[in-house]
């Protein structure tokens, strides 16, 4: 779920903090991605025919690696080097919010066995995407064929990936995380993208988000900001019911914290939640369970495994063997690309001192061409 309804409530409010921006911008940068969400979306998206998967000989779902594999070779061959993070074992206060996700999963899968019982193809479509869900086998799959690519993977965050993807942003080791939930921004990553994994559109461009310019717009500290996405809705407890976004950054803004807001909100109007664990999920925003390790965190781009790719995608899973073959060449041709974006990066242009001195004299003297132009002109004579 993310953040609810945070996007909105930043473009209503911190339009400066926000900006569209052209794939290509992110040229020789480092982007943690997590992985999970970009997975999911190819699920839902990629390799559907009709409503039916994408699948190899075995009937087992490609659609994931599908979607992995050509995304990944159009963010290399933009200069962009991603950094997949997986997800580790999710925080105890999440629970309740995975036990509604498993809840509204088999809804949907009772749902969609009806809608194919009457042939309705659009509510076919509608909850078979509602059934999608990620599997181990799908993170395991992805994590095999990013290493073969060469693309650097940290196969299981300690506990949440868009939190260690924070960590990556907040140590330099990136540039910024992308992913769809809005949760990135909430524990802190100070540059958060939107779309860049999008495998609906090529058109659709990458919405960045800037954390220190929403701060600065909204008139918050980095704490409040945490308690306004607590109040707005987020994936580790319940919010007050009756108060959204808008009211939330208000009543912020009037009591500095979700403290003040209790001791002075019209409780007949607005019901708490019983037992509310605002302050456990504050703490897991401020200092989630991630790892900041340096010889852990070493992250390197290598050669792409010709012959590995060619066994796992072709002989495994059904691909096509001239075009991986294709895509390999691709993928070498993009990093050696990338490779001299770098090095270039390193060099700044030198200052000639003699231009320096021509420069500066030439201020302080007239040359003897410029004498002899203006005295042509009859700008030098004298009544």
């Amino acid at each position: 779920m993310g953040i609810k309804g945070l996007t909105k409530l930043l473009a209503d409010n911190a339009p400066k903090g926000m900006k569209e921006q052209k794939f290509e911008t992110y040229f020789g940068r480092k982007i943690a991605i997590d992985a999970s969400m970009s997975i999911y979306q190819f699920l839902i998206v990629v390799g559907r025919s009709g409503t039916e998967m994408l699948t190899n000989e075995a009937g087992e779902v490609t659609s994931h690696l599908q979607g992995m594999f050509n995304r990944t070779i159009r963010l290399l061959e933009a200069g962009i080097k991603p950094v997949y993070v997986f997800d580790g074992k999710p925080p105890d206060l999440k629970k309740q919010e995975l036990a509604k996700r498993y809840s509204k999963r088999a809804d949907a899968t009772e749902d969609l066995a009806d809608a194919i019982e009457v042939g309705n193809k659009e509510d076919i479509e509608k909850f078979s995407k509602r059934t999608v869900k990620v599997t181990k086998q799908h993170n395991d799959d992805c994590k095999r064929l990013l290493r073969l690519m060469g693309v650097p993977v940290i196969e299981q965050a300690p506990s949440e990936a868009e939190a260690q993807c924070a960590a990556l942003c907040k140590l330099g080791k990136v540039y910024a995380v992308a992913s769809e939930d809005m949760d990135s921004l909430t524990f802190g990553s100070p540059r958060f993208l939107r779309h860049l994994m999008d495998p609906s559109s090529r058109k659709i461009p990458v919405m960045e988000f800037e954390v220190a310019k929403i701060l600065e717009e909204l008139n918050l500290t980095m704490d409040q900001f945490i308690d306004l996405c607590i109040l707005s809705g987020c994936d580790y407890c319940d919010n007050i019911r009756g108060i959204g976004g808008l009211t939330a950054l208000k009543l912020i803004r009037q009591h500095g914290a979700i403290e003040g807001i209790l001791e002075n909100i019209n409780k007949e109007r607005y019901q708490i939640p019983d037992d509310w664990p605002y302050k456990e999920a504050r703490q897991l925003f401020k200092e989630p369970l991630v790892c900041t390790d340096e010889e852990q965190l070493d992250i390197k781009w290598t050669t792409p495994d010709e012959e590995g790719l060619l066994t796992f995608l072709v002989n495994e899973n059904g691909f096509n063997s001239e075009r991986v073959t294709k895509a390999v060449e691709k993928i070498k041709a993009a990093k050696n690309k990338s490779s001299q974006g770098r090095m270039e990066s390193f060099f700044k242009p030198v200052t000639n001192p003699s231009v320096s001195i021509k420069r500066k004299e030439t201020s302080e003297k007239p040359t003897k061409q410029a004498i002899m132009k203006k005295s042509k002109s009859g700008g030098s004579k004298r009544k």
